[in-house]
């Protein structure tokens, strides 16, 4: 199944690792290290190979593919033996990359990238698209009365007002051209009333929101293990040192705010109750593409003793996202291709903030996410909105 894969944020450090990654696999020059659809509990028939994959992507600065996975090697992000070995292909991905439309009304920048989205379909014959974002982190959306149902955004995006943040936008593009949709940000993407309408009027599936790489990947096995022990957490506080883009972007508080509360939401689900501290985030430029999270759990246990849990968490945000953002590709591809709509709440293992998930604990989610494999591998769909 040839399967495009169109990235929002084409040339940002998490896309240009995984496109890296995937060419890399393709030629034989790495491992599948972190892509957990090549474990043997999802393998199979029903996903696109790694071959089968195909990029594209939009994003709104113009700085060359092969330049930006060359500063990632500086960077010790990436082998440099990659860039030079995948220097042709790195260039073929190139000429797959379109500048973000700006300007004019949000209806002819939605028409614009539904148009590249199209042409990128036929130019290569694709089976399906994917359409996955991985840009910058959005603060949270107006509201607006466009968001209602998809007459009343019609009707406003034809208008002069900016309706829809841009997530939502490339969401709403991705739909009207029929490709899957996958928010790998805590933006606002496809969770608004008109967008998820319209994603079951035209039969797209989608996921999101929030990759869970780092920090909260933590959370989601120990929060459990304590709700399960029956040991009161009396609170939990986080302090995240991030650098690179996705630093820069977070130093905005508006957008801090947004990814803060993704954060938070596994803690209060599933222990109960949201216990007392919190999570913080600043930017520290020189860490580069790494990110530090630090956190300090105090509980009690029988007899009110108290006691306290820490932990640190260093990690290579691209290298840890990057075969995530390949593993959702294959899945949602394949789960289109079942014919599966509307939102893919099994997916719910892979983000901090899952759309519809009725857990957050990562076991669990795992469960899920190996049954629906199992169910898309065997030809079928047991989608109840079908």
């Amino acid at each position: 199944m040839r399967t495009g894969v169109w990235l929002v944020g084409a040339r940002g450090s998490v896309a240009t690792t995984s496109i890296v990654g995937a060419l890399a696999l393709r030629a034989g020059l790495t491992g599948p290290t972190g892509c957990v659809t090549e474990l043997p509990e999802l393998r199979g028939p029903a996903l696109p190979s790694f071959a089968d994959l195909v990029f594209g992507g939009h994003d709104v600065v113009a700085t060359p593919l092969a330049k930006r996975a060359e500063a990632l090697a500086a960077a010790g992000v990436l082998p440099g033996r990659l860039v030079t070995a995948l220097a042709e292909e790195l260039a073929a991905v190139e000429r797959d990359l379109r500048p973000a439309p700006t300007g004019g009304r949000q209806a002819d920048r939605a028409d614009a990238t539904a148009r590249d989205l199209t042409d990128f379909r036929r130019r290569h014959a694709l089976d399906r698209v994917v359409v996955v974002n991985v840009s910058a982190t959005e603060p949270a959306a107006q509201p607006h009365p466009g968001h209602a149902d998809p007459t009343a955004l019609r009707a406003a995006l034809a208008g002069p007002d900016e309706v829809l943040p841009p997530s939502s936008l490339y969401a709403y593009a991705a739909v009207r051209a029929g490709c899957a949709y996958v928010d790998f940000t805590p933006s606002t993407g496809l969770r608004l009333p008109a967008l998820a309408a319209l994603a079951a009027e035209r039969g797209v599936p989608y996921a999101g929101h929030d990759g869970k790489t780092g920090e909260t990947l933590v959370k989601s096995v120990l929060a459990p293990m304590f709700a399960m022990r029956h040991l009161a957490v009396r609170s939990w506080s986080g302090f995240n040192l991030l650098g690179g883009g996705d630093g820069a972007t977070l130093a905005d508080p508006a957008a801090n705010a947004a990814k803060v509360e993704s954060k938070q939401r596994v803690l209060g689900e599933t222990l109960g109750h949201l216990p007392q501290g919190g999570t913080r985030i600043e930017y520290v430029e020189a860490l580069g593409d790494f990110k530090t999270a630090w956190d300090l759990i105090t509980f009690a246990g029988f007899l009110g003793t108290g006691m306290r849990m820490e932990f640190t968490w260093h990690g290579c945000d691209s290298a840890l996202a990057a075969p995530l953002v390949l593993d959702l590709a294959r899945l949602t591809a394949a789960a289109h291709a079942a014919g599966h709509a509307g939102p893919l709440t099994e997916l719910a293992f892979f983000f901090k903030d899952p759309i519809g998930a009725p857990t957050h604990s990562l076991a669990e989610q795992w469960r899920t996410l190996c049954g629906f494999a199992g169910r898309l591998h065997a030809g079928g769909t047991d989608d109840p909105r079908r």
